[in-house]
């Protein structure tokens, strides 16, 4: 048949190459999109959660909290066991995971339930997203991953754009529980399309002979330019979870913004990085991951010195100020992730992937915590010293583009084995797709 041809056809490949890949990245989107928004959504929400569950802000704190931590300390769990099995069915189980997390989040009855759904969500989620990257490090050539990373990053914009404004809506329509409802019925829409769109990815597992747990850990932590990886997404997360948690409650209480306008801002922003996401990682394939992560932190100290020392804003300034900090301060994300993916051999990106993941949650979670150490609140409700924070957030930032100059020179080469290996899987898949089930 002509679809099997394609596994052993590599002209036939290479054209049949974008629909699949298109596919492929669509649903892993979707995927990044209900994940997202579960994190994103919290924030926002804050006020009600304080209102009608009678939260003190450093209960609220933890809500916010807990769920990084978890996904950070479940991810060094599975970094040691997720490379033996097919990709395909740890994105299921773990996205049933996170489904099932939202709905007992909007069946929660106090604090403590919330803690718990929220603890449990963060467990599958963390580990999620490493797997969407894995995968994308698995099936993409290397040429093109930075465009595929910016195309699945592109979720964060439709949850900023989308997401959290509906968020918002059925929450001061209806109540907080709304958005997780909505969130736990997506996923269940999104986990059929998944479970019949992605490919069987089983390829990394012939490569994997790490039975020992302290072998695998060598493997991972023995390497030098592993840690330079886990270095720089560490910093980077530092660079942003110091800014990003206060950026709200610092435009209204010191800024002068008023709280209605706040979705606008997230609107936006979203908006913008719907089209600045992927034309970024469009720049990292042709121009260097390395060099366009480098020019795109630079910039980005911009947007950090002026959202962390505004004091005073309109609507009009403070959506220019917004754009500009979610468009270079995510998008340099996009040529940070295709290196680090690309940094890692394909036998050992799974696991690698799962440390990174639990790195950048852990390091989120610090960094917000951190920072909440640093800003102090006058009896008005003022924020003080969160320009100090944005000092510091740009001195990380410094120490990211020195860590990503020392990272793009020590980048394996990409195997061509276990590309055409990762390639015959996604073929076979298509063409029994393509017969039917």
């Amino acid at each position: 048949m002509p679809d099997r041809a394609v596994a052993h056809n590599p002209a036939q490949s290479t054209a049949n190459a974008v629909p699949r890949e298109w596919a492929l990245l669509l649903v892993l989107a979707g995927v990044q999109f209900t994940h997202i928004m579960d994190f994103m959504v919290m924030m926002p929400l804050g006020p009600q959660f304080m209102r009608l569950l009678d939260l003190t802000p450093a209960q609220f704190g933890w809500l916010v909290s807990i769920y990084t931590f978890s996904a950070s300390l479940c991810g060094f769990i599975a970094a040691l066991y997720i490379d033996r099995f097919d990709r395909k069915h740890a994105v299921l189980f773990l996205y049933g995971g996170l489904a099932l997390s939202t709905l007992l989040c909007a069946l929660a009855p106090g604090f403590g339930a919330l803690l718990a759904a929220r603890a449990m969500a963060g467990a599958f989620g963390g580990i999620l997203s490493a797997t969407v990257f894995s995968i994308i490090g698995d099936v993409i050539p290397e040429q093109r991953r930075a465009t595929a990373t910016g195309t699945v990053m592109m979720a964060f914009s439709v949850s900023a754009i989308v997401g959290v404004p509906i968020g918002l809506y059925l929450a001061n329509h209806f109540t907080w529980r709304a958005p997780f409802v909505l969130l736990s019925v997506l996923g269940v829409v999104f986990l059929a399309i998944a479970w019949r769109v992605l490919p069987a990815l089983r390829s990394h597992m012939d490569h994997h002979h790490e039975p020992h747990l302290l072998k695998q850990l060598h493997a991972i932590f023995s390497v030098p330019r592993h840690l330079n990886a886990f270095a720089l997404i560490a910093t980077l997360m530092f660079a942003g979870f110091s800014i990003i948690p206060y950026i709200s409650p610092y435009l209204v209480a010191n800024a002068g913004l008023p709280e209605t306008d706040l979705p606008i801002l997230y609107f936006c922003g979203g908006l913008v990085t719907l089209v600045s996401s992927r034309s970024i990682g469009r720049l990292a394939d042709h121009w260097g991951k390395r060099e366009v992560f480098i020019g795109v932190a630079a910039l980005s100290i911009a947007p950090i010195l002026v959202i962390t020392h505004i004091a005073h804003v309109t609507l009009l300034s403070a959506v220019i100020v917004m754009i500009f900090f979610m468009v270079l301060v995510s998008g340099r994300l996009v040529p940070a992730i295709a290196l680090i993916t690309s940094s890692v051999e394909p036998r050992l990106r799974g696991s690698f992937m799962n440390f990174n993941s639990s790195i950048q949650q852990l390091a989120a979670g610090l960094a917000a915590a951190g920072a909440g150490a640093i800003i102090g609140k006058t009896p008005s409700g003022a924020l003080t010293h969160y320009d100090t924070v944005g000092l510091l957030a740009t001195v990380c930032t410094l120490v990211c583009i020195a860590l990503a100059w020392r990272l793009g020179r020590h980048t394996p080469a990409e195997p061509e084995a276990a590309k055409k290996v990762c390639d015959a899987d996604v073929a076979r898949t298509s063409a029994r797709a393509a017969d039917g089930p």
